[in-house]
C-alpha cells in the first residue's frame, strides 16, 4: 500500500494541524494535467480546418490545403487556458458540528476546509487558477484567483484564520458574488446549505445566468443523514444560540428523515435543471474518497453530454 494512503483517513487528517500540509497528503497520488478550452482561437495547437468565410483574417488560411484542394480553409488552433476557478466556503455557526468530533471524525468545517484545499492543490498543480471566497450570512474574505503554488499558503491560512461563526444567508452572499466574479470561469461552493432553500435557488439561478459552470458539494455530518440518537437528547442551535428542544429523538427520527430527504431532493432536483453538478458529501467518508468519486462522476456526465 501507498505510504501516503495512511493520511486519507479522517482521524489522521485531523490530526495534521497544518490545512495545507492536509491538503498536500490528500491529492499525493492524484494525476494531473492540462485542461484543454473548448473555445476555439489562433495560439498554441492545431485542432482542426473550418471553410473560409468572408472576413477571416487571412492570416490564417492553409495555402498548402488551397493548393490541393482549389478551395480556402482556415486553421483553428485549441487554446490551452487556464480555468479560472472560485471556491465558496461556508463558514457558518452550523459548520461547526460537531463541536467535540473527538479523535476518529472531523467537525463539517475541517472536512469542508481539507476538500476545498485538496481541490485548490490539485488545480494549481495542473496550472488552473484558483480563488477563495469565506462567507456566513456575507462575504467574510476573499482571495483573488491565482495560478500560483505560492498562493496556497495563503488559501490555508486565509482558512485556518476564520473559525466558524454567524448565520448563514446564501442568497445575499450570491447576490454580492454575482457582480465581483464577471468573468466566465467555475464556480465551487462548498457548504451545509442549511440556509433558505428558495433564497440558494435563487443564487444558484444568478450564477448560471452568468454563464458559470456551477458545482455544489453538500457537506452533512453522518448525524445529520442517519439521525443515530437514542437516549433524550437536548438539541441546541448552532446559528440561533437560544433555540433549545429536549426531546425524545426516536420519535422525532422518522419525521426528521423524511424533512430531510424532501429538502434535499428539492436541492438535487433544481441543480439538475439548472445543469449543476451536485454531490451530497457525508464527513463519515474519506475525503480522498470523496475527491475521486465526484471527479470520475463529473467526468462521466461531462462525455455524456458531448
Amino acid at each position: 500500500m501507498d505510504r501516503s494512503a495512511k493520511y486519507f483517513h479522517p482521524e489522521t487528517l485531523s490530526r495534521i494541524s497544518g490545512l495545507e500540509l492536509r491538503a498536500r497528503h490528500v491529492v499525493e497520488g492524484f494525476v494531473s494535467g492540462m485542461h484543454k478550452s473548448p473555445y476555439k482561437g489562433f495560439s498554441v495547437e492545431f485542432a482542426n480546418h473550418r471553410s473560409y468565410v468572408p472576413g477571416d483574417d487571412i492570416r490564417h488560411i492553409d495555402w498548402r490545403v488551397y493548393a490541393k484542394a482549389d478551395r480556402f480553409f482556415i486553421k483553428e488552433y485549441e487554446e490551452e487556458t487556464n480555468m479560472r476557478v472560485h471556491v465558496l466556503l461556508d463558514c457558518s455557526g452550523s459548520m461547526a458540528y460537531p463541536e467535540h468530533p473527538g479523535t476518529n471524525r472531523m467537525t463539517k468545517w475541517d472536512y469542508a476546509a481539507t476538500l476545498a484545499a485538496s481541490l485548490a492543490h490539485l488545480l494549481v498543480y495542473q496550472q488552473d487558477g484558483v480563488g477563495l471566497t469565506l462567507f456566513d450570512r456575507q462575504v467574510r474574505l476573499q482571495l483573488p484567483v491565482s495560478t500560483s503554488r505560492a498562493s496556497l499558503t495563503n488559501f490555508a491560512g486565509a482558512i485556518e484564520a476564520n473559525a466558524p461563526n454567524d448565520k448563514t444567508d446564501l442568497e445575499a452572499v450570491f447576490t454580492h458574488l454575482a457582480g465581483h466574479v464577471p468573468r466566465r470561469g467555475m464556480v465551487v461552493l462548498i457548504s451545509d446549505l442549511l440556509t433558505d432553500i428558495d433564497g440558494l435557488l435563487n443564487g444558484f439561478q444568478r450564477f448560471r445566468h452568468a454563464g458559470h459552470d456551477v458545482i455544489v458539494l453538500h457537506v452533512l455530518d453522518h448525524d445529520e443523514l442517519e439521525f443515530p440518537f437514542a437516549d433524550r437528547t437536548l438539541f441546541e442551535g448552532m446559528e440561533d444560540v437560544d433555540q433549545e428542544v429536549l426531546t425524545d429523538p426516536q420519535s422525532l427520527r422518522t419525521s426528521y428523515l423524511e424533512a430531510l430527504g424532501r429538502f434535499n431532493q428539492k436541492i438535487r432536483g433544481a441543480c439538475l435543471n439548472h445543469r449543476i453538478d451536485y454531490a451530497l458529501v457525508s464527513t463519515a467518508h474519506d475525503v480522498d474518497a470523496t475527491l475521486t468519486t465526484f471527479l470520475a462522476t463529473r467526468m462521466h456526465r461531462q462525455r455524456a453530454r458531448a
